[in-house]
């Protein structure tokens, strides 16, 4: 018999040498959740030995050597690249089409004239330094937004900072108004759409967001390049959409934009819910800086000061703005490759392990770093094939279109088989796969342990294993405390694992539909550094080998790193999920809930049954840790158990005002968009100061939980 301790780590830790090559290691301790450790712990050190650098380094520099946009022919040559790869390791492979509804830019102009209609600047200037081999290619498209309107506005400016919830507020405090004005906002703090969805609410007439050199610049350090950090020019595309209310194509939410889909089964861009209503574009420091040196009104905060050499005022005007754009909204082809090992023992569950390949640019890291990571996984993962290794689950792999527009690649595929994700038992992200040295992870957290087990197992280019480094960074940065602008107490980190804190998934990235549409657990990883060039023409080849991995070692890394997970999981006997973990965190959410609660003045709200319902979780995956099984028996009961708790948290009437989303633990914000809001509903609704909602809210998790608790506790 064997058994799953619920305090211990659920894989075995792996001593390696200071080298990135994997070590012998036949004494290594028994695997839990596995009949034959010995077995599988072989096999992971198989695996780990065949991923290369020098192999991710020929094909990071193949996957840029051309913008590729979603829909460009330049894309669909990428998708041709990484199915032949993926047919190369022996994969049942398809490149798998939609139709969407997508804009391109046709016209993008941006003019400041002074109270005496001066002209002050006229962009976007042309991203440019001085020695780059790739900015000058013409397919580089102008940089824009996707899912903005079109629009011709000519109205007075007005500063508004982040565009943060708070930052309105200071606005209007100040009686300052930005009804009919542009508003220009920096980068940061929370997701642009926030920015544009906050303006709108105010009445605002368009938006412009710029990168400040404060945040994204010379006052982090060097520029491009001469060190990592955005040049004056340099501009930060992105999507507007409103991805908290719904991601994937905005004309078809909650059903997959096939190719034969009829067009009258589409809403229209008017009527979908996650559209912009006003128009926004990107600009440089270079080009925000004379709209900004020209705003009169008063001093702003000084604490909404940026880098740019002067007093920030915050207007309104006298300096105005005309902005045209004109946007290409039309029906275009994105293409998903798809490559699958049928499973032996467990064909209809799935582990499915993803990254997005489309860029807005070259996208050297966001997202071919994580390209080229997944294809290294995949050659591992042949390898294993032809030594006549098959896995027990269906192992998938997923390269992912048009992530940048909006998660659409991702989420048409999952709505397109959510029937067969109701048995799918993780999902495996990687998106922004190296810009520096620093691992990083965010996870489900019945999946956090399984998380660490695995930094236990795969060597780091800086000595000893993942966990290794990554606890070393995480005491290094003990002392700081990022101003994430979070309520209270929510985003506080949680008891750590082994010392290490995991992040929880928010949105942003392709794990989204997965986990906060149809329940599957998910993780997602990545390579932090002083990544200055996100989204702009100078993410390219030459800036990854000069920033941020020379030697392709990380990307060897993540390779390993997310090709373990995939392997792991598909082999497992029991499937490594800790509810105990997981209980846990939800009854520190809401301790964290009440605590906001009674400070925004609403005590009469009623958090005992859901702090009950969340100790009865807790304890019932307590229960199914320490259960012991028959090695010699099926499994198959016990894991759908443990698959079904996941589901059980899911509220199929979704959350308030975005039915879409129907986790009841994490959504993203819907006044943060990237960063996780934990039990959306119930928080969402005191930071409203609605307490008849906050009340329906907090019922709903209280039933989440005791399903859970029920499933989990008829483990056998």
């Amino acid at each position: 018999m064997f058994m799953r301790a619920g305090a211990i780590l659920l894989f075995a830790t792996v001593a390696f040498g200071q080298t990135t090559t994997p070590a012998n290691t036949p004494s290594s301790p028994a695997m839990l959740g596995f009949q034959n450790s010995a077995a599988e712990a072989k096999l992971d050190q198989e695996f780990l030995q065949v991923p290369s650098a020098t192999l991710a380094g020929e094909e990071l520099k193949i996957l840029t050597a051309a913008p590729h946009v979603a829909g460009s022919k330049e894309d669909y040559a990428t998708a041709e690249y990484v199915a032949q790869k993926f047919r190369d390791a022996g994969l049942k492979t398809k490149i798998v089409p939609y139709r969407i509804m997508m804009n391109l830019p046709k016209k993008i102009q941006v003019t400041a004239f002074a109270a005496d209609g001066k002209q002050l600047m006229s962009g976007p200037t042309p991203e440019h330094v001085s020695d780059d081999p790739y900015q000058d290619d013409k397919r580089i498209v102008t940089a824009f937004n996707a899912y903005s309107p079109s629009g011709n506005v000519t109205a007075d400016v007005v500063y508004a900072n982040y565009g943060r919830p708070q930052d309105f507020a200071r606005l209007e405090a100040k009686h300052i108004s930005v009804r009919g004005k542009i508003v220009i906002v920096r980068y940061g703090k929370n997701f642009r759409g926030v920015k544009v969805y906050l303006a709108q609410q105010h009445g605002a007439a368009g938006v412009i967001i710029y990168s400040d050199p404060a945040d994204d610049g010379y006052v982090r350090g060097d520029i491009y390049p001469d060190g990592p950090y955005r040049p004056e020019t340099g501009v930060q595309r992105g999507s507007v959409q409103y991805l908290f209310k719904y991601p994937g194509d905005p004309t078809t939410p909650g059903f997959a934009s096939t190719p034969n889909l009829p067009a009258g089964k589409r809403i229209s861009l008017e009527d979908a819910t996650d559209q912009a209503k006003i128009p926004s574009t990107p600009l440089s420091y270079h080009d925000a800086a004379p709209i900004l040196a020209a705003l009169a009104g008063p001093d702003s905060p000084r604490s909404w000061q940026g880098g740019l050499p002067f007093t920030y005022h915050l207007g309104p005007g006298p300096v105005k703005v005309h902005m045209v754009l004109e946007q290409d909204y039309a029906l275009r082809t994105i293409w998903d490759v798809i490559g699958e090992i049928p499973g032996t023992q467990y064909p209809n569950d799935s582990v499915i392990v993803g990254n997005h390949r489309d860029a807005w640019t070259f996208g050297a890291v966001d997202p071919s770093s994580g390209t080229a990571a997944l294809l290294e996984a995949v050659h591992g993962v042949g390898t294993l094939l032809q030594q006549g290794w098959k896995p027990k689950r269906t192992l998938t792999f997923a390269s992912w279109d048009a992530e940048e527009p909006g998660l659409i690649g991702s989420t048409e595929w999952a709505e397109d088989h959510a029937a067969e994700l109701a048995h799918a038992d993780g999902y495996f992200n990687i998106d922004v796969g190296v810009s520096g040295p620093d691992f990083t992870a965010a996870a489900v957290p019945s999946l956090k342990p399984f998380l660490v087990g695995i930094a236990k197992q795969v060597p780091s280019p800086q000595g000893g294993t993942v966990f290794d480094a990554w606890l070393h960074e995480q005491e290094k940065q003990a002392t700081h405390h990022p101003d994430t602008d979070q309520s209270d107490d929510l985003q506080k980190t949680l008891p750590a694992l082994d010392g290490i804190h995991i992040d929880d998934l928010g949105s942003g990235s392709d794990y989204t539909p997965f986990l906060q549409h149809l329940g599957v657990p998910s993780t997602d990883i990545g390579s932090a550094g002083h990544y200055g060039v996100y989204h702009s023409a100078f993410d390219n080849y030459a800036w990854f080998t000069k920033f941020a991995d020379p030697t392709f070692v990380y990307l060897q890394q993540q390779a390993r790193f997310l090709g373990l997970e995939g392997v792991t999981m598909a082999d497992a006997d029991l499937l490594p999920y800790d509810y105990q973990v997981y209980g846990s965190q939800v009854v520190g959410y809401l301790q964290a809930a009440q605590l906001k609660a009674t400070n925004a003045g609403m005590q009469s709200l009623d958090f005992a049954p859901a702090l009950a319902a969340a100790q009865r979780f807790r304890d019932a995956g307590a229960k199914a840790l320490a259960a012991e099984h028959d090695p010699a028996g099926p499994l198959s009961e016990e894991n759908r158990i443990l698959r079904q708790a996941e589901e059980d948290l899911l509220s199929q009437h979704g959350l308030p005002n975005r039915p879409w989303y129907k986790h009841t633990i994490y959504a993203p914000g819907e006044y943060t968009g990237y960063a996780a809001v934990v039990i959306p509903g119930v928080n969402e609704a005191i930071d409203a100061k609605d307490a008849a909602r906050a009340g329906t809210q907090l019922e709903v998790l209280t039933r989440a939980l005791d399903r859970a608790a029920a499933t989990l506790n008829k483990m056998p």
